[in-house]
C-alpha cells in the first residue's frame, strides 16, 4: 500500500509585492500547500490569504508552528527575526535578498541553519537566469566583467543602500563566477534621498585575475541592466538582462534561446521551486544561492559601502 505525499505547508512573511509573489507560486505548486501569510499591516496580510484562501496569521510565531517551510519578505531589516525564529523551530528557510541587514545578523543564520541541518536559501533569482543561458557550464575563466543595473526612483528599499537593494544582484553572480570573495575594493557613492547610496560605482578584484566594474542607481531615469563579460582567450560576451538577450560573438557554447526556458522566464518562480525541491531531496543539485553564498555578498556588499564611506563622494 503506498503512502499518500503530504504536501509541504508554506507560510509567507511580509505581504507586499514580493510576498504575493511567493504566496502565488506556493498556492500554484502540488508539492506544498500554501497556508497563510504574517504582516503587521493586517489588510495587505488579508488580501493575499482571500486569494489563496489561506489565512491571515496575526501572530508570525503561530505561522512558524503551523508550517513547514517559509519565505520571508520583508523589509531587510526585519530578514533576521523572521529566518531566526523559523530556524530555531526547525522549519527551511528561503530569504528574499539581502539575506540580513547586517554580517552578524547573516553568519547567527547560517549558524543556525547549519545546526538544525536545515535549507537556507537567499533569493538571488539572477543566478537561475545564467544558469539558463550556460554561464555555470564548462566555459573559459571570466577575465574582465563590467555590469550597469540602474533603476528609477521608488519608495521600496529604502531601508538598506542601492548596494544591498540592486548592486547585490550582480555582486552575487560576479562571486559565482569568481568562486571566491574579492581581495581588493574600490568604490565611490552619491546619496540624493537621505544618508544611503543611491547610486554606487565599484571595482572589486579578485585573487584568480577578475576585474570586475559595477555600477547601480535607484535614480536613474531609466531601468537598464546590462553586463559584459570578457573570458580568456578573447571571448566577450554582452548581455541584457531586461530583454533576456545576449551578443556571442565568439560563439561560447551557451543556450541562444535561454529566454524561452521556464527558469529565466520566471526567476522568482524558479527560485522557490528549488527550494521546495532542496528541502523534499537534499542531495538536489541547482545554481541557488544558498545560506553561505548569501552571506558573502552580504559581506562583499557591505564592504563596498565602507569602501565607498571612506573616499570622496562621486
Amino acid at each position: 500500500m503506498t503512502q499518500s505525499f503530504q504536501p509541504l505547508r508554506a507560510g509567507v512573511v511580509g505581504a507586499g509585492v514580493f510576498g504575493g509573489y511567493h504566496a502565488g507560486k506556493y498556492a500554484g505548486d502540488e508539492r506544498t500547500e500554501f497556508i497563510g501569510v504574517f504582516d503587521p499591516v493586517r489588510d495587505r496580510a488579508r488580501a493575499i490569504s482571500r486569494q489563496y484562501g489561506a489565512i491571515a496569521f496575526t501572530s508570525l510565531n503561530a505561522m512558524i508552528e503551523e508550517a513547514d517551510i517559509i519565505t520571508v519578505a520583508s523589509p531587510a531589516l526585519f530578514h533576521h527575526d523572521a529566518a531566526h525564529r523559523a530556524l530555531s523551530a526547525g522549519r527551511h528557510v528561503l530569504v528574499e535578498k539581502p539575506i540580513c541587514a547586517t554580517v552578524e545578523e547573516g553568519r547567527e543564520l547560517l549558524d543556525l541553519a547549519e545546526k538544525f541541518g536545515r535549507v537556507l536559501q537567499v533569493g538571488h533569482q539572477e543566478r537561475f537566469v545564467f544558469a539558463a543561458m550556460g554561464l555555470f557550464g564548462d566555459l573559459p575563466l571570466a577575465r574582465t566583467l563590467s555590469a550597469r543595473r540602474m533603476g528609477t526612483p521608488s519608495p521600496r528599499n529604502l531601508d538598506v543602500s542601492v548596494t544591498l537593494d540592486l548592486m547585490i544582484h550582480d555582486i552575487d553572480l560576479v562571486l559565482a563566477l569568481a568562486g571566491s570573495v574579492p581581495s581588493r575594493i574600490e568604490a565611490q557613492m552619491r546619496a540624493e534621498r537621505g544618508g544611503l547610496a543611491d547610486h554606487v560605482v565599484t571595482r572589486l578584484e579578485f585573487p584568480s585575475g577578475l576585474a570586475a566594474e559595477l555600477e547601480s542607481s535607484r535614480v536613474a531615469p531609466e531601468r537598464d541592466r546590462v553586463m559584459t563579460i570578457g573570458f580568456e582567450g578573447g571571448a566577450v560576451l554582452d548581455v541584457d538582462f531586461v530583454r533576456k538577450r545576449f551578443e556571442n560573438g565568439a560563439g561560447l557554447a551557451l543556450n541562444p534561446d535561454f529566454a524561452e526556458a521556464p527558469m529565466a522566464k520566471d526567476s522568482l518562480g524558479a527560485s522557490v521551486q528549488n527550494f521546495v525541491s532542496r528541502v523534499l531531496d537534499p542531495a538536489h543539485a541547482s545554481p541557488a544561492a544558498d545560506g553561505r553564498a548569501g552571506l558573502q555578498a552580504l559581506e562583499t556588499a557591505m564592504a563596498i559601502d565602507a569602501a565607498a564611506g571612506s573616499l570622496s563622494r562621486m
